[in-house]
């Protein structure tokens, strides 16, 4: 072999010298982050206000001696603890994933012998011999090279594999991308050809490593759902916290007797009352079941509340190879005979262009490794099946390689019927033009074509033929008497669902923004296959790099094509889109995705094509790499942060004559109405409501017909707030009346309180219902199925009528039994506390006064 003799002329360094250089600069590998304790990220997490109030709910509960209750919040404590520490992790594991990918086995010229060591013990000043199939080990200078060509995708994000030459002088300021590069960087993938190159970079220091730095540095933002959260449980708590206070106080005072032991549990009962401890175990479990639901949709949810954040999103950032596109290439064109043919289908191809494809595939390899060639291959297998134009018996006499001075390839072929050798070529057109020795008219043509497939962003190689008497072959290509044949041109094909997901983004008011390391040529045309608006403009890299960042927060208010593209250069759009007050979804499936993946809001990444780097450092991953999941999950989303905000105003509301009722009797020196076990009672009643009911609502029907929510818009707004606690308000005021007027008729306080307490789980079960929508009446709401309300309703009727007339419990909550119309009246009582609504409801549906 010829990179056989190329090895034995040079030495490389020495076994002593490598073993030197690497216990100064250590393994050519990526340092994990230091991992720290279980116990340190448990204090972390315990010390947010939302664990502290959990923990606090469950403290409460124990010492009251309800140990089922408190030992339920405890347990959301150690699961929502579980789930921090496994975000914790994912930094690490994506450290980890990049220095596993930085660190293939490779094969290295020392004393001048070769041998395969680990990638990880490759040292700087190494000579590595690169072969087809081989991943680069380290970033190095080309040094020699034949017919090399090198799959930068993953640092690139271009589809098509670059030529590399050799390296004259130095190459250091050279980046990634476009055909001579003189450079090969770590986790790169040879696809063709041999080559000798020089390491010059190891680790840290190499374009991957610098990568790992940037997923170093970079902190996962806090997701504005869970700052708004925190922010109203904090609220709540303070308000709570100081009625308890107050109502102690205001007891043993008005008590006449001091009696602390009576104020403390008054206390107690408004804590309980008023303590929103529904809202982090609400919370987390709308997201764990949400995670849960997407998964049954092929999408992993790596952080459960970027579910809800993605829809949220204002702006989404596409990848283009892999995520947009196939990230294979596919014959997409062919021009033969003055003629053009759209390769797309699966008849046999007509005759003019059978020897197109014919010689496209003798001056391919048989068994193809580069993807331009698999797919003139996979054309001819497929459209010239059963022909005379597949040759597979014929044998390969000798290859001319491409050249930084012949950008062609030639096969000279060996046929068994033949007097003389078959040659093809294929290549750059110019080289082909300058092998056909063309004269003007025909190179004119030629270049007409040319620029006529360019324009649709094709990648575009021209095949000759010639024939040579069997003997001594000439030394180069232009030797032989080669006719021109046609024109072949390549695209990476669209994913077939991607132009009906864009479209149904646009529906729903989140705008696409594809980021490419191609060129602009050819983004241009995929951004508008896919039907990308504005896709005449675009911004490549180089102009990104001279630009301002005021220029770049303003250019990118509109532009949504960013073609030529460097790594870092994406994680400054995602920046600049932040700064522009944008809630960012990100989509990717490669390394030079991971930092920009997760410096957005929602990083998305490819499951299946992805690589590990992108998929630990995504918030969210398509298991099956189909990009119209990314929109159900926006309108899962969606859906959860409606359900949420549903289940808030549930919360907001049944809370307030829960605490009214405790409150009152205390300022109005009024018997007790409500005990620590009526709380309970109603909290069994709460908790499931607010965790499974809601959640399990089905989305309402604008879900993907409107924009999405403004960044920093209150969980509740101010309408929705006024609302929930004037629902609460009416339901205080009937329950309140009823506890009044039943103690003025002097039915006794057992059976006055009796009363409050059934008028108010009836009343609490009508804001269910009435809360399921605001677009729907609560007899739609009632017709609409639910299973969970099912159960929670029957359980709530069912238990209630069991402590109203079962004497052991009834004796317990200090009840006295109610006859059946006492029932009938407190049911009307509750549905009357909520009817005023379903007013609301059907004069804001026919006047839209948009009160709602």
């Amino acid at each position: 072999m010829k990179e056989s003799s190329e090895v034995g002329e040079l030495q490389g360094l020495s076994p002593g010298e490598a073993a030197l250089r690497l216990g100064r600069d250590g393994y050519n590998e990526i340092a994990s982050a230091k991992k720290r304790s279980v116990l340190h990220i448990a204090f972390e997490v315990l010390k947010e206000p939302m664990f502290l109030l959990l923990l606090a709910g469950g403290a409460i509960y124990m010492f009251l001696g309800d140990m089922e209750e408190s030992m339920m919040l405890f347990f959301f404590v150690l699961v929502v603890m579980g789930i921090t520490f496994y975000q914790e992790r994912k930094t690490e594991r994506a450290l980890e994933a990049l220095r596993d990918m930085s660190s293939p086995r490779a094969l290295v010229i020392r004393g001048g012998l070769p041998l395969r060591i680990p990638g990880r013990e490759v040292v700087v000043d190494d000579l590595v011999v690169l072969v087809e199939g081989d991943r680069v080990p380290a970033d190095a200078s080309v040094i020699s090279s034949s017919n090399l060509l090198v799959d930068e995708s993953l640092l690139t994000g271009e589809s098509m594999p670059v030529r590399k030459s050799r390296s004259e002088g130095d190459a250091s300021a050279v980046r990634p991308g476009g055909d001579d590069s003189p450079r090969v960087w770590s986790g790169t993938l040879v696809v063709q050809g041999h080559g000798v190159s020089k390491v010059s970079s190891t680790g840290a220091s190499t374009e991957l490593g610098k990568i790992g730095k940037a997923l170093k540095s970079l902190e996962e933002e806090e997701t504005p759902l869970r700052r708004q959260t925190g922010r109203l449980v904090n609220q709540l708590a303070a308000i709570g916290l100081a009625l308890c206070v107050l109502v102690s106080v205001l007891y043993t005072v008005n008590s006449g007797r001091w009696d602390w032991v009576g104020g403390l549990l008054a206390g107690i009962t408004l804590a309980m009352a008023t303590l929103p401890e529904e809202i982090p175990v609400v919370f987390t479990i709308f997201m764990a079941l949400g995670a849960w639901r997407m998964s049954s949709k092929g999408v992993l949810t790596r952080r459960m509340d970027s579910i809800e954040s993605l829809g949220s999103a204002t702006v989404l950032c596409v990848d283009k190879t892999g995520t947009l596109t196939m990230n294979h290439m596919a014959v997409s064109k062919l021009h033969a005979a003055e003629e053009f043919l759209e390769a797309s289908g699966s008849d046999r191809l007509p005759e003019r262009f059978h020897e197109l494809v014919e010689y496209g595939m003798l001056a391919s390899q048989t068994a193809p490794f580069d993807p331009v060639e698999k797919a003139i291959r996979r054309l001819g297998e497929e459209r010239l099946r059963d022909t005379e134009h597949i040759h597979a018996h014929w044998t390969l006499v000798q290859e001319y390689p491409l050249s930084k001075t012949m950008l062609s390839i030639s096969n000279v072929w060996n046929s068994p019927d033949g007097e003389e050798y078959v040659i093809a070529a294929k290549g750059a057109p110019e080289a082909i033009a300058d092998l056909c020795h063309m004269d003007r008219p025909s190179l004119k043509d030629v270049h007409r074509n040319v620029a006529s497939m360019a324009e649709e962003g094709l990648r575009i190689l021209a095949v000759a033929k010639a024939s040579f008497k069997r003997g001594e072959l000439p030394q180069g290509q232009h030797d032989f008497d080669f006719r021109y044949v046609g024109l072949i041109g390549f695209s990476d094909p669209v994913r077939p669902q991607v132009p009906a997901a864009i479209k149904e983004c646009y529906r729903a008011g989140i705008r696409v923004i594809m980021i490419t390391g191609d060129y602009p040529v050819t983004a241009k045309k995929i951004a508008e296959a896919i039907g990308l608006e504005h896709a005449d403009e675009a911004i490549t890299g180089p102009e990104l790099e001279g630009m301002e960042e005021g220029d770049l927060r303003r250019r990118i208010a509109s532009v949504n094509v960013f073609a030529r593209v460097v790594p870092d250069q994406k994680l400054r759009i995602v920046e600049a889109l932040k700064a522009n007050g944008e809630i960012v979804a990100m989509t990717g499936d490669g390394v030079n995705d991971a930092p920009a993946l997760k410096a957005a809001h929602i990083g998305v990444a490819m499951g299946g094509r992805g690589t590990d780097v992108a998929r630990e450092s995504a918030s969210i991953v398509l298991l099956d790499d189909d990009f119209s999941s990314i929109v159900a999950a926006a309108r899962l989303g969606r859906r959860i942060f409606d359900n949420l905000r549903k289940a808030l105003a549930y919360i907001m509301s049944v809370h307030l004559p829960i605490a009214g009722m405790s409150l009152l009797p205390v300022v109005l020196k009024w018997p007790l109405a409500l005990m620590p076990a009526h709380i309970a009672f109603l909290e069994l009643v709460i908790d499931p409501t607010c965790s499974v009911v809601f959640e399990a609502e089905a989305e309402e029907e604008d879900v993907m017909r409107r924009p999405p929510r403004r960044q920093g818009e209150p969980l509740l707004s101010r309408k929705a707030m006024a609302l929930s606690i004037l629902q609460g308000l009416m339901v205080l005021i009937v329950v309140a009346n009823a506890y009044a007027v039943s103690l003025h008729l002097g039915v006794g306080e057992a059976k006055a309180r009796t009363i409050a307490f059934t008028v108010l789980v009836f009343g609490n079960l009508g804001l269910i219902f009435t809360n399921r929508s605001w677009n729907r009446s609560i007899i739609e709401n009632i017709l609409k199925p639910n299973r969970a309300l099912r159960y929670v309703f029957a359980g709530t009727v069912s238990s209630l009528l069991v402590v109203l007339y079962l004497p052991p419990l009834t004796s317990l909550f200090k009840f006295a039994p109610l006859s059946i119309s006492e029932v009938a009246t407190c049911f009307l009582l509750g549905a009357l506390s909520v009817a005023w609504f379903e007013g609301v409801k059907m004069l804001d549906k026919r006047l839209k006064f948009k009160i709602l």
